[in-house]
C-alpha cells in the first residue's frame, strides 16, 4: 500500500480518537506513532530522529526548576501580589496574568513561559475560588501572541531567522507591532468570551486581602539561589545564539546547577516532571514525521502554492492561511521546516521579504486554534488536567479558533499595508 495513503490514514485516526477526548491523548500519540514505524511508513532510526529533543529536554530543564521553585514559596507570593495589584478584581487579574505571559513569551520561549505562570494560576483561582479554566486558556492564547513577536519567542521564527539570516531587531521591528494589535484585540474579545465565568466569591478576595505575602516565602536562602539560576537561565536564553548553545543545553544547565545549590532530592524533582506531556511530544514528533517522510506536508504546500501562478499578494496570503491551518493540525516546528526550502525557492521569482513574515505568522498564530497545535497548549493542558481541569479540545476550539481567526485577519491587513500595497 502506497506509504501517503497508511500514513495519512494512521495521522487521521489518531487525531479524531484525540478531539474525541476520549482516551487520553498521550496514549494516543504514542499509538500512532507506534503505528507508524509498525507498518513501515518511517523507520525507527528516522523515527527518533525526528523527535525534537531540544524541545523534550528544554521542557524537562524547566520544569525541574520550576518544581524546585515551588518549594519556596515564590508562586504563591507573585499571586497573591497580583491579586492585589488587580484590586481583587477577576477580569483585571486576568489580564496582568495575560500581560505577564505575553511579556515572558516574547524574551523567553512560550513554553518556560507557561511552565512558571501555570502554578500562580491555579495558586490565585483556589483563593479566589474559581474555575481556573478562563485564565488557563487566556495565557495559552497571549503565549503565541507574544512569542510570535520576537525571533526567539517561538520556535518557528528561529528557524526562519536561521534560514532567513534575519537577527534579532529585524524579527521585532516587523512583528512586535503586529503582536500588539493583536493582544490588544485579544484581551477587548476575552472581555467578552470569558467574563461570565469570572465570578468570584467576596469573602474569598478579602481572605487573600489579609494575607501578608511575605509570610508566604518558606524557604528564603532556597529562593535567592532558585531566582539566582533562573536569571542566569534567562540572561541565557538572550544570548544563546551568541554562545552557539541550544535552549535545551541552557535549561538542563541551569536544572543541574540549582539540583546542586539547592541539595533538593532528584526523585522528588523528577517525580513532578509532566512525564505524560514529554511523551505526547515524543508521538506527535514521530506522528508528524511520518507523515513528512512520506511526502505529504510538502505536497500540500507546493500544490496550494501553485495555485497562486507567481502572484506575490495571492502568495503571500496562501502561505499566511495555510500556514496557519496546518500549524493548528501538526506540530509547528516539523512545518516550518518543511516550508523553510519552499519559500527560498519563490524568493527567487518575487520579494521574499512578505513571504518570510506570512510564514512566521501563520505558524506561530496557527497554533491557538487548538489544544495540540503549539508546544505551550500542551503543557497547559496537561497541567491543568494534572490538577483536576481537563481542557477539553472542542471547549479549547471554541475560545482558540476565534482569536485566530481575528488575529490572521489582522496580520492580513497589516502585510497588506506595509508590504503589498
Amino acid at each position: 500500500m502506497n506509504n501517503a495513503l497508511v500514513a495519512g490514514a494512521i495521522f487521521a485516526v489518531t487525531y479524531l480518537i484525540i478531539t474525541t477526548d476520549k482516551v487520553h491523548r498521550t496514549v494516543v500519540a504514542m499509538a500512532g506513532a507506534v503505528g507508524m514505524i509498525l507498518l513501515r511508513v518511517i523507520g525507527q532510526d528516522k523515527a527518533f530522529l525526528a523527535i525534537d529533543f531540544n524541545v523534550i529536554f528544554l521542557l524537562a530543564g524547566m520544569m525541574i526548576i520550576a518544581n524546585i521553585m515551588r518549594t519556596t514559596g515564590v508562586f504563591q507570593w507573585v499571586a497573591i501580589r497580583s491579586v492585589k495589584i488587580a484590586g481583587g478584581d477577576p477580569f483585571r487579574i486576568l489580564v496582568v496574568l495575560a500581560l505577564l505571559t505575553a511579556v515572558f513569551s516574547a524574551f523567553l520561549d512560550n513554553v518556560t513561559t507557561v511552565v512558571l505562570i501555570a502554578p500562580i494560576t491555579l495558586y490565585i483561582a483556589s483563593g479566589l475560588g474559581i474555575n481556573p479554566l478562563p485564565f488557563l486558556i487566556a495565557e495559552i492564547l497571549a503565549s503565541n501572541i507574544g512569542g510570535t513577536a520576537t525571533l526567539i519567542g517561538d520556535p518557528p521564527n528561529i528557524l526562519i531567522g536561521s534560514a532567513a539570516r534575519l537577527d534579532f531587531v529585524t524579527f521585532a521591528a516587523n512583528l512586535t507591532p503586529v503582536a500588539i494589535i493583536i493582544l490588544v484585540v485579544f484581551l477587548i474579545t476575552a472581555r467578552f468570551l470569558l467574563f461570565n465565568s469570572l465570578k468570584s466569591d467576596a469573602h474569598s478576595v478579602a481572605a487573600i486581602f489579609e494575607i501578608d505575602e511575605a509570610k508566604v516565602i518558606t524557604d528564603h536562602r532556597l529562593l535567592r539561589k532558585s531566582l539566582l539560576v533562573l536569571c542566569l537561565t534567562i540572561i541565557g536564553f538572550l544570548v544563546h545564539g551568541l554562545l552557539h548553545y541550544q535552549p535545551a543545553t541552557v535549561a538542563l544547565f541551569g536544572a543541574v546547577v540549582l539540583l546542586l545549590l539547592s541539595g533538593h532530592d532528584p526523585h522528588d524533582a523528577l517525580r513532578e516532571v509532566e512525564w505524560t506531556t514529554l511523551f505526547f511530544f515524543i508521538g506527535l514528533f514521530i506522528l508528524v514525521g511520518g507523515i513528512v517522510e512520506a511526502g505529504l506536508i510538502g505536497a500540500l504546500a507546493r500544490g496550494a502554492l501553485a495555485l497562486t501562478h507567481g502572484d506575490l499578494t495571492s502568495t503571500v496570503f496562501l502561505l499566511l492561511w495555510l500556514s496557519a491551518i496546518l500549524s493548528a493540525i501538526v506540530d509547528n516546528i516539523p512545518y516550518t521546516a518543511t516550508m523553510i526550502p519552499l519559500v527560498q525557492d519563490l524568493g527567487q521569482y518575487m520579494q521574499i521579504a512578505p513571504l518570510w513574515w506570512a510564514l512566521a505568522l501563520g505558524a506561530c498564530l496557527g497554533g491557538n486554534a487548538t489544544i495540540i497545535g503549539a508546544s505551550a497548549n500542551v503543557i497547559m493542558a496537561s497541567i491543568a488536567d494534572r490538577a483536576g481541569y481537563p481542557i477539553r479540545f472542542w471547549e479549547f476550539v471554541r475560545y482558540g479558533g476565534l482569536v485566530t481567526l481575528e488575529s490572521l485577519l489582522i496580520s492580513t491587513a497589516y502585510i497588506w499595508f506595509f508590504y503589498l500595497r
